[in-house]
């Protein structure tokens, strides 16, 4: 136990670190050789490990091209451009609109979608209205937050998703169908405890005059509008899988792959250009740090996970999916949600995950909205981080934490309320 945890904890603070630049994807990989050296892991579990994650990578790399297919479109700054004029320069209305944008976006192309497209554009809008520097605060800490408390509706919409439902095979139907309402309830939470912690920092007014119109935003008419035909088809192409018991990476990657060769017929993408950009290091990052935490689940953790979870449903059925929802949020906070996601699935698998589906949920959701918490919570989130620092707008561990403990705790129980 002691070297799996000293292994795995050595990785995740290099991630955060990233010494000389070592990136997040390549620390993960050298963890998991490391770990499977020592022996801490087999080629064996790597096999498992690959047949748990390997839908869950592909869909997620073709949600990620797809999103970048789309904003070289122009397809997300239109939106957003849509949400501002909307607001007619009502701040607190603007406020709301970009969250629904982003509840909207991280729905459909995953928190890291939200996080890596929508975050640049909106930091560009709000320099361009000269925002004061507590309002920028409140706009972005509002926007990272609801990417990751809107990404529980469908399978695709987070990673951690993908992993459960591919785990216990919960098809797409009946994955969206149990989470419609929690996920309602998130949003409205996150909605009303975010506008009631900014208030005051928000703008009553905001002049949009000089604000590029909507349809300036768009680089191609005849992709933009054949975008709309092609996520139509997405969806349907994934409920029409579930029936066939078919991978959601078929449709996430397949009908990306294809969308992306029209994009390059029109001219609208260099295509080499685009899976060059694709942020290939999650992906490394991803595969590598489920095999280190594997070696904590030989090591015993997932155990005692499951010993601890048998004492809650010991106090009943709600008490159960509180106490699941709020482990798991707060392993999150601490080791980020990518491992918890796994070793929290297979100690609920010991279980049996029949008659505990409800626990199932529960985690999905404490691994979604718990990483809000710290700003190493989940990939999203440092994703979120990189790509505001890029930018120039620095947010310090302080500053996150002091919005992300005061925010997450009421949300979270709010939206396990809905599995009850």
């Amino acid at each position: 136990m002691l070297l799996a945890a000293a292994i795995f904890l050595v990785t995740l603070l290099l991630v955060i670190l990233q010494p000389k630049g070592l990136q997040i994807g390549t620390t993960a990989v050298i963890g998991a050789i490391v770990a499977l050296i020592v022996g801490v892991v087999s080629f064996d579990d790597v096999l498992t490990v690959t047949s748990i994650v390997w839908d869950a990578t592909l869909a997620f790399i073709g949600i990620i091209l797809l999103s970048m297919v789309l904003d070289e479109i122009g397809f997300f700054e239109w939106a957003a451009l849509k949400m501002v004029r909307l607001s007619r320069g009502n701040g607190h209305l603007m406020f709301l609109y970009i969250l629904v944008l982003g509840a909207i976006v991280a729905a459909f192309f995953a928190n890291d979608g939200a996080a890596l497209i929508l975050t640049p554009i909106l930091l560009a809008k709000m320099k361009h209205l000269q925002m004061k520097p507590t309002a920028m605060f409140a706009f972005l800490m509002a926007g990272g937050f609801i990417g990751d408390s809107a990404s529980n509706p469908l399978v695709i919409s987070n990673l951690t998703n993908i992993v459960t439902a591919d785990y216990f095979h919960i098809g797409f139907w009946e994955y969206a169908a149990r989470m419609f309402v929690p996920n309602l309830l998130s949003i409205v939470a996150s909605l009303a405890v975010l506008w009631l912690f900014f208030r005051k920092d928000i703008p009553r007014h905001l002049d949009i005059e000089n604000l590029a119109t909507p349809e300036s935003a768009i680089k191609n008419k005849t992709m933009f509008k054949l975008s709309w035909l092609f996520l139509a088809l997405f969806m349907a192409g994934y409920f029409i899988g579930d029936l066939y018991h078919l991978p959601v990476s078929l449709f996430a990657l397949g009908g990306t792959l294809l969308f992306l060769a029209i994009a390059a017929q029109q001219k609208a993408t260099k295509p080499i250009m685009t899976v060059k950009a694709a942020p290939w290091q999650v992906v490394w990052f991803s595969i590598g740090l489920y095999v280190v935490v594997y070696g904590l689940k030989n090591a015993g953790l997932t155990d005692e996970i499951a010993k601890v979870l048998t004492v809650l449903q010991g106090y009943g059925e709600h008490i159960a999916v509180i106490g699941t929802g709020f482990l798991s949020a707060i392993l999150s906070a601490i080791m980020n949600n990518m491992p918890t996601i796994m070793v929290m699935d297979i100690a609920i698998d010991k279980l049996g995950f029949s008659g505990n589906e409800a626990l199932a949920y529960a985690n999905i959701l404490g691994c979604n909205l718990g990483p809000k918490m710290t700003p190493i919570g989940s990939l999203a989130t440092l994703l979120w981080l990189h790509v505001l620092e890029k930018k120039g707008v620095k947010i310090g561990w302080g500053e996150y934490m002091k919005v992300g403990l005061i925010v997450t705790p009421p949300v979270l129980l709010t939206a396990l309320a809905g599995l009850m």
